[in-house]
């Protein structure tokens, strides 16, 4: 698994990438006029993380979807959404994060960024194999258990994910804003909060591939579950394998592939 055989893939990848983000975020108008597109299409989710609040989108983040249904007085259950990525993480696993995420190849471009010679990328960070857990932690307190048990006067929960954590989110309001003065007036601590860490993941991605995938997407952590039974996973041929450990080396996650073909970190 030399330079030559990845290159090839990678050229591939990014062009349907970018292909995708554009497909999905093709309200054209949104952007001009600051407004969010609300039509037939709004109602059905796109499979990576992808804003409902941006100007662009055409579609739902299942994410949100998710939160939307949990926090919705008298319904706390949903088979759509739940289904929906029951069946796009029973087809493809992680091949979602790293084909058909928007802020997948937001992060992915960052880090083609040239570094000076003195400056070096990270392959891990301390505690990596604890770091990764996180967004376990995020898919059920921010996502699930909050929506379900802070309620407002009204009996209906918030999407605490949405609203306190997703950098895609607050890039989304970002664009938003943009094309609407009004809503610049409105905005205060907790968007000055969600930019913070939105500042703080890009920067990371330059220096290490895909912070938020690897330490904080709740949608990851759901499709990495499948990853191992996925119609599309990865098989060994131990046979011709000498576990010369360069699968790992290529690899920008770390993962012995050898070992683990369908970690759950893996995003294909």
């Amino acid at each position: 698994m030399d330079k030559l055989h990845v290159k090839p893939i990678q050229w591939m990848r990014a062009r349907f990438q970018i292909a995708w983000a554009i497909m999905s975020n093709a309200y054209i108008v949104g952007f001009l006029n600051g407004k969010i597109y609300q039509g037939d299409l709004k109602a059905v989710c796109v499979p990576g993380l992808n804003c409902y609040a941006c100007p662009g989108a055409l579609g739902s983040c299942p994410v949100g979807a998710v939160q939307a249904v949990l926090g919705s007085k008298g319904i706390n259950f949903s088979w759509y959404p739940l289904g929906f990525l029951a069946l796009w993480g029973a087809l493809f696993g992680r091949l979602v994060c790293g084909w058909l995420c928007p802020f997948g190849l937001l992060q992915d471009l960052l880090h083609k960024i040239k570094l000076p010679k003195r400056w070096k990328r990270l392959r891990t960070l301390p505690g990596e194999r604890y770091l990764r857990y996180l967004r376990y932690f995020f898919l059920g307190i921010f996502v699930i258990i909050l929506p379900l048990t802070v309620l407002n006067a009204f009996g209906q929960g918030s999407p605490w994910f949405c609203s306190w954590v997703c950098p895609s989110g607050t890039l989304s309001g970002l664009l938003l804003i943009a094309g609407n003065p009004t809503l610049r007036g409105a905005v205060g601590f907790l968007f000055a909060w969600k930019n913070v860490i939105l500042s703080g993941i890009l920067v990371l991605s330059i220096f290490l591939w895909r912070p938020f995938c690897r330490y904080i997407c709740p949608l990851g952590a759901v499709y990495g579950w499948f990853n191992p039974i996925a119609l599309y996973r990865f098989k060994i041929d131990t046979a011709a394998c000498t576990k010369c450990n360069i699968c790992r080396k290529v690899c920008k996650l770390d993962i012995p592939v050898y070992k683990n073909p369908n970690s759950v970190d893996c995003v294909r």
